[in-house]
């Protein structure tokens, strides 16, 4: 089965852009599943939708959690964790991104194994919801990209799918489509049907064992004014926000800006430093690292290797 999102913004054709490659799939003898996803009809919010193809009967529903292929619309939204574009995505995705910058750059941001393609921009918008015709677009180099639709079969959905509008309408978007699939000629069903995990397949994730505290830990409490430094709010993280000084470019706006907590200060050479007592683990520094230098690891990994590195057995209380 093939499993494709959508990410753009309201406005831009994400939905239409799901059913013109619907339509492809079925005019290609596919059982076919299109539909959006979105919240509040605000033009300009972030939104997506999804396609399955299957050549037997769909019995999947819902969110597509483990795409073979992810098209990005508006380039913005990669690094907005709500628009959730990287959610699922495996060394197994395709991932295309219309965009200005080179695949290159997006990989060295993003830092994932999977092929990473771009459809060139023609030139910068100051409104992003404007990007015209951009859902044919999309729908057109997907068609290419998986390899089973044909020219027709494209042409034949954007004259279903835009009937009503108008032929100067279908016109356009019929040579935005084309033009994408001739972009994506080299890369014709690089995209391949994947393949669902098994429930046999299924790990637990591992958890983080909050035990209980003692009364004597837990029954002072402060009340009066101005005391949140004495909240040792870092008692409530499972996952440890680590810093690679190696790999660190000094780039302190980014990380301590972001840190909703003002967790993470600076030394007076320029490194950023997290304080482990009032970092709760939101993991906001791993997402917005430029370069990486920041990792994540189970709190308790980190506690029981504090307690190697000062001999003593066991976890640090």
């Amino acid at each position: 089965m093939y499993r494709i999102r959508f990410h753009g913004r309201g406005g831009q054709g994400m939905k239409t852009a799901s059913r013109i490659l619907g339509n492809a799939f079925f005019e290609a003898g596919f059982e076919v599943q299109d539909a959006p996803r979105y919240g509040a009809e605000r033009r300009g919010a972030p939104i997506f939708a999804y396609v399955r193809a299957a050549r037997e009967p769909i019995n999947e529903r819902g969110i597509i959690q483990h795409p073979d292929l992810v098209i990005v619309a508006d380039d913005t939204l990669v690094p907005v964790p709500a628009s959730g574009v990287l959610a699922g995505v495996s060394a197994h995705t395709v991932l295309l991104i219309n965009s200005i910058d080179a695949p290159d750059v997006w990989r060295n941001r993003l830092n994932i194994d999977g092929p990473i393609l771009t459809l060139p921009v023609a030139a910068r918008v100051e409104d992003r919801a404007d990007l015209p015709y951009i859902g044919a677009t999309c729908a057109g180099a997907a068609a290419q990209l998986v390899g089973v639709i044909t020219q027709q079969a494209l042409a034949h959905a954007i004259e279903t799918e835009l009937g009503g509008l108008g032929g100067a309408v279908i016109e356009r978007n019929l040579e935005n489509a084309l033009g994408a699939w001739e972009f994506m000629a080299a890369h014709q069903g690089l995209v391949c049907e994947g393949v669902a995990p098994r429930v046999q397949d299924y790990q637990r994730p591992d958890w983080a064992d909050l035990p209980l505290e003692t009364a004597r830990l837990s029954a002072p409490t402060i009340y009066t004014a101005a005391n949140s430094i004495e909240v040792r709010t870092g008692l409530w993280r499972t996952l440890r926000p680590v810093i690679d000084y190696s790999r660190c470019n000094r780039c302190w706006w980014v990380c301590s800006t972001f840190c909703p907590d003002g967790a993470i200060a600076v030394s007076k050479d320029g490194q950023p430093q997290i304080d482990y007592d009032h970092c709760k683990g939101c993991m906001v520094c791993v997402a917005q690292c430029p370069p990486h230098a920041i990792a994540a690891i189970p709190e308790h990994q980190a506690q029981a290797e504090e307690a190697q590195l000062a001999g003593t057995p066991g976890d640090s209380p």
